[in-house]
């Protein structure tokens, strides 16, 4: 190719060239602009990502501090309450082994309505009475039987006469060792706990309905925790299943009850 002709070329070349590098240079820029864009973005969200963390981690350890407070808070009630529990069970035993504050006519009365109510047992001994379940509830229940009524109007007969009248009672419900099984029952009564002192409370309300004093009634629950046979067969669990009342004296000390509390 002559000299002419190859410096016409490259010339050509030359300004095909030049005309090019705007439109490159654009192109690129608008490409780094775009990068800078989305690692700004990317930052963002970073710090928005570690800002949620530790919010995270904060909350998770407030949580951790609060569950740590509610188990101790729970294990000092449990200990309050397993205290409170034998303080009540030695002196429940030891009112099993005083004499019955009971008068000779009242012991007479209570024995026949023994004779009346099989269910029924009471010890002249001592004067404490058991009801069975049985006779006062329905299974899973809280709401005493006409049987049941009828019997506790009787007791409530002998408890308002004479000499009785000075004296107070104190209602324990018990339970065998077997969870609530039916869900309505847990709708009422979630666990054994619930169940015998709502049973005890029903029992303190009908004696109440039949004459007897508030002032001279209390109620308390034992759960399956005081049994009174072993739980190995349908027939000892049905005598743990039982509602007990003891009869005290007027200056009996029991949890709770202030023998000097001023009567209305």
């Amino acid at each position: 190719m002559p000299v002419w002709a190859r410096i016409v070329k490259f010339s050509s070349l030359a300004v095909l060239t030049l005309g090019l590098l705007p439109g490159c240079c654009c192109c690129m820029y608008d490409q780094m602009r775009a990068c800078q864009c989305q690692s700004a973005a990317l930052c963002q969200q970073n710090q928005a990502l570690s800002y949620s963390n530790w919010q995270s981690s904060m909350a998770q350890q407030q949580a951790e501090r609060a569950l740590v407070a509610a188990n101790q808070r729970l294990d000092n009630l449990t200990a309050e309450r397993s205290q409170l529990q034998q303080r009540y069970i030695a002196l429940l035993d030891k009112q099993r082994g005083q004499p019955s504050p009971l008068s000779p006519e009242a012991t007479e009365r209570f024995k026949k309505l023994q004779e009346k109510y099989p269910q029924f047992e009471f010890d002249p001994h001592t004067g404490v009475s058991k009801f069975s379940n049985d006779v006062l509830f329905a299974s899973g229940s809280s709401d005493i039987r006409d049987d049941g009524k009828r019997l506790l109007n009787e007791f409530a007969k002998i408890m308002n006469d004479g000499d009785a009248k000075r004296l107070n009672i104190l209602v324990v419900g018990h339970t065998d060792d077997r969870p609530i099984g039916h869900e309505v029952t847990r709708t009422h009564h979630p666990t054994n706990w619930n169940l015998s002192t709502d049973r005890a409370d029903s029992v303190v309300l009908e004696l109440s309905h039949h004459g007897m004093q508030e002032t001279r009634l209390g109620a308390a629950g034992y759960s399956m925790y005081q049994p009174v046979a072993q739980n190995t067969t349908e027939t000892t669990r049905r005598k743990n299943r039982r509602v007990e009342i003891f009869v005290l004296a007027p200056d009996a000390a029991v949890v709770g009850w202030d023998p000097n509390w001023v009567r209305h």
